[in-house]
C-alpha cells in the first residue's frame, strides 16, 4: 500500500477477500439476486468483518479518495468508507473542522449512502458529532426528504445527541417520523426512541401517548422494547 492510502489500493485489497459463500449470505439477508445484480450497485461478498478491518488499516485515507471509494458500485466498498469516515470522526485527535469535512462530504454525498447499514456506519458518529455544537437545521431537511435513507441519517445522527443527555431533537424528529411509510425509518425512529427513553423515561412515555396510537407497528415495537410489559401491552392496545 502506498504512504498515501488510495481507494484504488483500498479495493484492490478488498477483491482478495471476495467469497460466494459470503455473497449467499448477503444475497439472503439484503434479499436480491446474486445472478443478475445492478452492475452500477452490487456486492462481491467480503464479510463485513473484513471491511472494517481493513478500514482501520486505511483510516489515514484523505476525504478525495474517500470520495472515490464512495463512487464504487460495490456496496462493500461503499460501507468501507463509511467506516473509515466513522473512524476517522471518532480519533480523539480529529479536530472539528476535520470533522466538519467528513460531516460535509456525508451529506454531499448522500446519493452514495444508499442503504440502511451505510447510514448507520457514519451518522451517528460523522453527522451527529458534527452538528454536536451546531444548528442542526439539515435534519429537519433530512427528515421531510423523499429518500428514506436521508430520512434515516436524520434520525440515526441524533444518537450522538442523545448519547450526551440532549434529547430535544431526538423526539422533534420522531415527531416528524411517526409516521413513515418505510419500514427501515420506522426501525430507526424507534431504536432512537428507546434510546431517549432510557435517558427520560417520562418524556417517552409523554410521547408515546400522543403518538402510539397512529405509529407503525416496527416503530412501537422497537420503541417500547424495554418498557415493562403491562406498559407495552397498553401502548400496543391505543392502535386501531
Amino acid at each position: 500500500m502506498s504512504t498515501s492510502p488510495t481507494a484504488e489500493d483500498f479495493l484492490a485489497r478488498l477483491d482478495e477477500h471476495r467469497s460466494d459463500e459470503e455473497l449467499r449470505k448477503y444475497q439472503r439477508y439484503f434479499r436480491f439476486d446474486a445472478d443478475h445484480q445492478d452492475p452500477d450497485d452490487h456486492f462481491i461478498g467480503v464479510r463485513m468483518g473484513t471491511v472494517f478491518a481493513l478500514a482501520k488499516e486505511f483510516r489515514a485515507m484523505e476525504p478525495e479518495e474517500i470520495e472515490k471509494l464512495m463512487d464504487s458500485p460495490v456496496h462493500e466498498a461503499r460501507a468501507g468508507a463509511m467506516s473509515i469516515m466513522e473512524k476517522k470522526a471518532r480519533d480523539r485527535k480529529a479536530t472539528p473542522e476535520e470533522i466538519g469535512v467528513l460531516a460535509a462530504l456525508y451529506l454531499r454525498r448522500h446519493d452514495r449512502v444508499n442503504d440502511w447499514d451505510l447510514v448507520d456506519l457514519a451518522a451517528h458518529h460523522v453527522v451527529g458529532r458534527h452538528l454536536r455544537d451546531r444548528p442542526r437545521d439539515v435534519l429537519y431537511a433530512l427528515a421531510r426528504s423523499e429518500d428514506p435513507w436521508e430520512r434515516r441519517t436524520a434520525i440515526v445522527a441524533t444518537a450522538h445527541f442523545i448519547a450526551h443527555g440532549d434529547l430535544d431533537d431526538a423526539f422533534a424528529l420522531s415527531g416528524i417520523l411517526v409516521e413513515d411509510g418505510h419500514e427501515l425509518v420506522q426501525k430507526a425512529v424507534g431504536w432512537m426512541l428507546r434510546a431517549a427513553g432510557e435517558v427520560d423515561r417520562a418524556r417517552l412515555l409523554a410521547f408515546l401517548d400522543e403518538h402510539a396510537a397512529r405509529a407503525p407497528r416496527p416503530l412501537l415495537r422497537a420503541a417500547i422494547e424495554r418498557l415493562p410489559s403491562e406498559t407495552r401491552a397498553h401502548y400496543r392496545s391505543l392502535r386501531p
